[in-house]
């Protein structure tokens, strides 16, 4: 299997992001807000077999000080081939002068973002408005 990563959202099919967010259970994703929040990020990461999308990750961040990582999906079929820590190297790579880059994970996926070199913080806050994200996320 031979994977290709874009930087460049132009020409993406927003239906098969779609299909890929719902894949891992992430329903609530429609083409226009996955549109709208990868127009409105630093970077973006695209993963594509041939012309197909498999997966994506992206990336907000001031451009200098600090960045956060969000939203680095594989579809299911495509899991556990390494295609989400060339997504994971691939942002890094487009942030390498940033002195400090968060992410929040899904729980139980903390041990991947450790392969990629992340670490527990010992402070970090969050306020979530919605109730059932607050109560799997914050203490």
């Amino acid at each position: 299997m031979k994977i290709s990563l874009s930087n460049c959202i132009e020409n993406v099919e927003w239906s098969r992001m779609k299909e890929i967010y719902h894949s891992v259970g992430w329903k609530k994703h429609d083409e226009e807000k996955i549109k709208k929040v990868f127009q409105s990020s630093h970077a973006v990461a695209i993963a594509y077999e041939e012309d197909n999308i498999v997966g994506f990750g992206r990336a907000l961040s001031d451009g200098v000080f600090n960045a956060a990582i969000y939203d680095v999906v594989v579809e299911e079929h495509y899991q556990n081939k390494g295609i989400g820590q060339q997504i994971i190297r691939n942002l890094l790579t487009q942030l390498k002068d940033i002195s400090c880059i968060h992410l929040v994970s899904t729980a139980g996926n903390e041990e991947f973002y450790r392969k990629a070199g992340f670490r527990k913080m010992k402070t970090g806050m969050a306020r979530y408005l919605n109730r059932t994200l607050a109560e799997e996320y914050l203490e």
